[in-house]
């Protein structure tokens, strides 16, 4: 006779319990991924690791470059790490780090901004075009603006020159590396138009016109630090605030590291755009100010090659030429590294031919060692289960 079973019995036979020592709590089942033969892979080698000092070196290798070069030079000169040299390879330096924090923002911000140089140069020949006097032909008077009023004016215009810049980028979607090759010829052209390719002299003003005062960025010192030194640790501070404690920083970090992802997660990437030429037209102006005021004169081919410098200087302080990861703190390392390499050169007589070789194969150098270092960044976020960490803006 069949029988019907029972719903109580239909997970006949009983599933055996899954076996655990005595006293043991019971546990969540783990969950296999695809990921795990590689997590096992890694995990004896992040415990037998422990100090790496290949990473330690590739990381701070600004640093090991710098103590390397101090060292170096001050064997083969006695002069080289004498206070007074110190500080005046530290002001050339300062036009050289002033350059390369603006050239960062925009470099964070997966750009490039060649027009730099150009603007430097500009800046200073206004400068040097105020300071000699402006003609009012309908009064009949020239006027001798002030020193600040000079300043102002020149910043305004280093602004307007990477508004341009902006709005070339981010607006009409030109690539950063043709918009602002063509705006540094323009601004070039311009500089060369003011001048008939002369140079400004005698910019230290008259005191009976009441516009004296403008080599006090070039010459003055501050508790015997040079003008030029102080404009650039303020500088520095300032943009490590602005990357690190505003949301600003956060904005340029996340459109650089993926613009698209930014713009939906409601970023300003446009305005971000615009507002990082602009700054970089800024400190182009500054920089332009302190040369001329430190050579008391004014031509219209200074600042040539500097936009390289500083593209050079935040490469070999560790930023990546795509976009999203640097910091103001490797920006400066950079500049100094750059700055003491060539300086040390001369010292020591070397022919100004074989310090652009040197230059050269530092750079090529740099971006070498960032490539090696961010590739094994990406690596190993897939080691570790695909996942990638969002970028942390650095002092």
């Amino acid at each position: 006779m069949p029988t019907t079973r029972s719903p109580r019995n239909r997970s006949w036979p009983p599933r055996a319990k899954p076996w655990r020592p005595d006293n043991d709590e019971p546990r969540e089942p783990e969950t296999v991924t695809q990921a795990s033969p590689s997590l096992d892979r890694a995990r004896p080698e992040a415990k037998g690791a422990g100090f790496d000092i290949g990473r330690v070196l590739l990381e701070g290798r600004a640093y090991f470059a710098l103590i390397a070069i101090v060292v170096v030079f001050s064997a083969l000169s006695p002069y080289y790490l004498s206070v007074s040299n110190f500080l005046t390879m530290s002001s050339h330096v300062a036009l050289f780090g002033i350059l390369a924090i603006g050239m960062l923002l925009v470099i964070l911000n997966g750009g490039i901004d060649l027009s730099v140089g150009s603007t430097l140069g500009l800046s200073g020949v206004v400068a040097g075009a105020l300071m000699q006097g402006v003609s009012i032909g309908a009064l009949g008077v020239v006027a001798y603006p002030p020193v600040w009023v000079v300043a102002v004016l020149c910043c305004l215009l280093g602004a307007a020159i990477g508004l341009v810049n902006g709005v070339l980028v981010a607006r009409f979607k030109v690539p950063a590396f043709v918009a602002t090759l063509g705006v540094m010829y323009m601004v070039r052209g311009v500089a060369l138009l003011m001048t008939n390719g002369l140079t400004y002299n005698n910019l230290g003003g008259q005191p009976a016109l009441g516009n004296t005062g403008f080599d006090w960025l070039g010459f003055n010192r501050i508790a015997g630090v040079p003008i030029g030194i102080l404009v650039l640790v303020v500088i520095a501070v300032v943009g490590s605030l602005l990357l690190t404690r505003t949301p600003f920083g956060r904005w340029l970090y996340a459109s650089g590291g993926n613009e698209r992802a930014a713009e939906l997660s409601g970023v300003p990437v446009k305005p971000v755009q615009v507002a990082v030429y602009m700054m970089s037209g800024v400190c182009a102006a500054v920089a332009g100010l302190i040369l001329s005021s430190q050579l008391t004169s004014a031509g219209p081919t200074a600042g040539t090659t500097y936009e390289l410098t500083a593209i050079a200087a935040v490469v070999i302080g560790g930023a990546a030429l795509t976009g999203g990861r640097g910091n103001v703190r490797g920006t400066l390392l950079g500049a100094f590294v750059i700055g003491f390499l060539s300086d040390g050169l001369v010292i020591i007589g070397i022919s100004s031919y074989w310090q652009t070789v040197f230059t050269g194969a530092v750079i090529v150098l740099a971006v070498l060692l960032n490539a090696v270092q961010y590739r094994g960044r990406a690596k190993r976020p897939a080691a570790a289960g695909g996942r990638t960490p969002s970028p942390r803006p650095a002092a």
